[in-house]
């Protein structure tokens, strides 16, 4: 799940990314255009329930690729994602349009 929330100048907003405990997994990273798709620059902090959750800043007016990495093999779309683009490895990258 991805939910948006805009600072009142509009000049950035707080990106929520949030997968449930049925991905099952120990680990899991978020990874995208905005961080250089590095595969541990942003963990996501496991909560209570067994699911994970990050919440970066971006700035408005463009779209970014994204996909989780789950425990450092896996890789996972988000559901909810604002639209789905192929990638140059036969699958698909989650979009975030901010």
């Amino acid at each position: 799940m991805v939910e948006k929330a805009y600072s009142q100048n509009r000049r950035s907003c707080r990106v929520t990314f949030e997968l449930p405990a049925d991905v099952g997994a120990e680990r899991v990273y978020l990874c995208g255009e905005f961080n250089g798709w590095s595969q541990t620059a942003q963990p996501m902090k496991r909560q209570q329930d067994g699911g994970f959750v990050l919440t970066i800043s971006l700035k408005p007016g463009r779209e970014y690729r994204f996909r989780y990495l789950l425990d450092g093999e896996r890789w996972e779309n988000d559901e909810q994602a604002d639209a789905y683009v192929p990638n140059p490895y036969g699958s698909k990258d989650s979009v975030v349009r901010v």
